[in-house]
């Protein structure tokens, strides 16, 4: 891999993925519109951490300019992070606007790269979401999907659209179903950044739902490395989970972070919205298998980074 494309590579995932690329020598093509999900400052702060690498060159666009010719010169590889993320802005009117950045951006995307002499890998993010609240062991990927929320169902609408052309052309797209990514610049509506600000501040830590709830958390390192699993070894329509060391309750989540923080924080317990999973749990058999994936970084020391991270970005 000689030049990637990373889409949404001001975001979360896509900036640390962007660095990753770049520390490996790898020439990053960067696009990002900048959507307003969240503030938009956060974003700016992500795109400063990977600084003015001479290999990097950074498009401030949204994907529906389709200035494919430009982004995807020379390309070799495509990570797909772009997308409108979130369950609960999903619904009423908000729909259309996912269904805009996660399912017709991602087809102009297949098109764009089918219409190439020689497509690039395309490694595309996907999300838990697809399976709803997860039953019985661990879920592996021919699980039902049965998405809760209209995320998911744009999710899994997206993966359908690349299985599609992988099927009908053999375009080399890979799928990559994360399992709550967390660590350093999680966006600031995700729930271990809330609760750390939370926290940090002395105000009570809001729990939707009964706190009992489960999760399998990956640290953004570990995602990242996914991503560049996938990209040397998938083949075209594969889908693999990207999950973290262990499942656990939110509640024991909490005593992890309080703590790191050395404090008993004030539980403050509201209603759960709609569309919100009760349980997820990645099987990772297939990656490990087929990619080499293992998670490296246990969910306590990836907690103690994200607050090192948080705690500078305060004192900034």
């Amino acid at each position: 891999m000689t030049k990637a494309l990373v889409t949404g590579c001001a975001g979360f995932i896509g900036s640390h993925l962007t660095q990753r690329l770049l520390r490996d020598g790898v020439t990053v093509v960067g696009v990002d519109g900048f959507l307003d999900n969240y503030d938009v400052a956060a974003k700016l702060r992500n795109l400063a951490e990977i600084g003015n690498h001479p290999a990097f060159t950074f498009h401030s666009t949204m994907l529906q300019s389709q200035r494919w010719k430009e982004w995807l010169d020379g390309v070799d590889t495509v990570y797909h992070l772009a997308a409108l993320p979130g369950v609960r802005n999903s619904w009423g009117k908000a729909f259309a606007d996912y269904v805009n950045h996660n399912i017709l951006a991602t087809q102009m995307l297949l098109e764009a790269c089918l219409a190439r002499q020689k497509p690039p890998v395309i490694v595309v993010s996907s999300s838990s979401s697809v399976y709803g609240t997860m039953q019985g062991t661990l879920t592996d990927e021919s699980s039902p999907l049965r998405p809760v929320s209209p995320y998911g169902v744009t999710k899994e609408a997206m993966e359908q659209i690349c299985l599609v052309y992988a099927k009908a052309y053999g375009l080399p797209v890979t799928m990559l179903r994360y399992f709550t990514v967390y660590g350093p610049r999680q966006r600031p509506d995700m729930a271990f950044h809330r609760f750390f600000r939370q926290m940090m501040k002395g105000d009570p830590v809001v729990i939707y739902g009964d706190g009992q709830q489960s999760r399998d958390f990956t640290y953004v390192a570990d995602a990242v490395e996914a991503n560049i699993l996938a990209a040397r070894h998938a083949s075209p329509g594969e889908i693999f989970n990207v999950g973290g060391d262990r499942e656990i309750k939110l509640l024991d989540v909490l005593s992890i972070m309080s703590g790191l923080l050395n404090l008993t924080p004030n539980l403050s317990f509201q209603l759960g919205p709609a569309g919100d999973s009760l349980r997820t749990c990645a099987d990772i058999q297939l990656a490990q298998t087929r990619l080499g994936y293992r998670p490296q970084v246990p969910l306590e020391e990836g907690l103690r980074l994200q607050l090192i991270d948080m705690r500078a970005q305060a004192k900034g």
